[in-house]
């Protein structure tokens, strides 16, 4: 049987639809409250595919809760993880992104599973330089362009890499900012709530683009290939924001957003959010982290895992396109 963590988030309620439409049984570690919002939107008009899915209440900061879960498991999926932009979440973070991944690998290997998938991020590779492809064989350096959650990813990945020291059959994947339907008020989805309400403003900031069902794509076939020891970029396309909210307003039918935002009014912006969410005391749509995000230009490479698996990479166009329908059936 599959173990999938982060069962109920964009990437791993995409994992579930495709492992299930394949046949398989998978057992879902969830969190108790937990909501099956997004994976009720995956999985649509299929959702008998859930029939195949076993949810199981648990956490991966709850050694006892994972091991648990982990019985009779013989592959993993571990997709779960905090993500935060404020200075706040950086406690709970490393809790769940590092903490939580080293319960999941020492489970792992005591249980004996034979396949075990960690999900990071591009930023775990660490960004100390701009305008240079990033490829595998890039090398985390401290820098202060990396934010509190590629720290927490970092630490997540060496977890990972002491499991493989210690025997685990792992697999590291490293996607850039992922493009899928999920919750519209969170995540990288959030950007199509916005842009729907009227958001005015892009940077030409670069950065690396992917649709969930090319991850969950990569992820399966890196694992049915055994390539053990080993990370992968995921990315389809290198695009600046200002390309890539000018399709989703497209894709909407929605105005471009026509403000250019550079460094001053960046630092600005993110000031003023900060003012008014904590008058308002919501979450500020835009931190001090994602704004000097969305200056720099980080450039990706997808040689490795196109060379390994032979994927092609749905054109982030499309991509948009796919989940501005979603999002359009459920607002109209």
């Amino acid at each position: 049987m599959i173990l999938v963590t982060g069962g109920t988030g964009l990437l791993g309620a995409q994992l579930l639809f495709d492992l299930t439409k394949a046949g398989k049984k998978v057992r879902a570690l969830k969190r108790e409250s937990s909501s099956l919002t997004t994976v009720n939107l995956v999985f649509g008009d299929q959702n008998h595919l859930l029939d195949n899915v076993e949810w199981v209440d648990g956490d991966v900061t709850d050694f006892f809760s994972v091991q648990e879960a982990m019985k009779g498991i013989t592959e993993v999926y571990h997709c779960a993880a905090k993500v935060g932009f404020l200075p706040r979440d950086r406690k709970e973070m490393m809790k769940v992104n590092a903490e939580g991944t080293a319960h999941m690998v020492n489970a792992a290997m005591e249980a004996g599973v034979e396949k075990f998938c960690y999900v990071s991020s591009v930023a775990a590779l660490g960004r100390a330089e701009e305008d240079k492809i990033i490829d595998e064989k890039f090398v985390w350096k401290p820098s202060k362009n990396n934010s509190n959650y590629a720290i927490s990813k970092y630490s997540g990945e060496r977890e990972v890499w002491r499991a493989m020291e210690e025997g685990l059959n792992a697999i590291i994947l490293n996607p850039t900012i992922i493009i899928g339907a999920g919750d519209w008020k969170t995540g990288s989805s959030q950007v199509f709530g916005q842009i729907w309400k009227g958001f005015r403003f892009y940077s030409e900031g670069i950065n690396g683009f992917v649709d969930a069902g090319d991850v969950t794509k990569s992820m399966i076939a890196v694992m049915d290939k055994n390539c053990f020891s080993q990370r992968f970029i995921i990315v389809s396309e290198n695009l600046s924001y200002h390309q890539v909210f000018d399709t989703i307003a497209d894709s909407l039918g929605k105005p471009r957003p026509t403000i250019s935002v550079n460094k001053f009014l960046s630092g600005l912006g993110w000031r003023l959010e900060a003012i008014r969410s904590f008058i308002l005391r919501n979450k500020p749509m835009i931190t001090k982290e994602t704004a000097l995000s969305s200056q720099h230009r980080w450039l990706y490479s997808n040689e490795k895992i196109k060379k390994e698996t032979g994927i092609e990479f749905l054109p982030v166009k499309e991509s948009i396109e796919r989940v501005a329908k979603i999002f359009l059936k459920q607002h109209s």
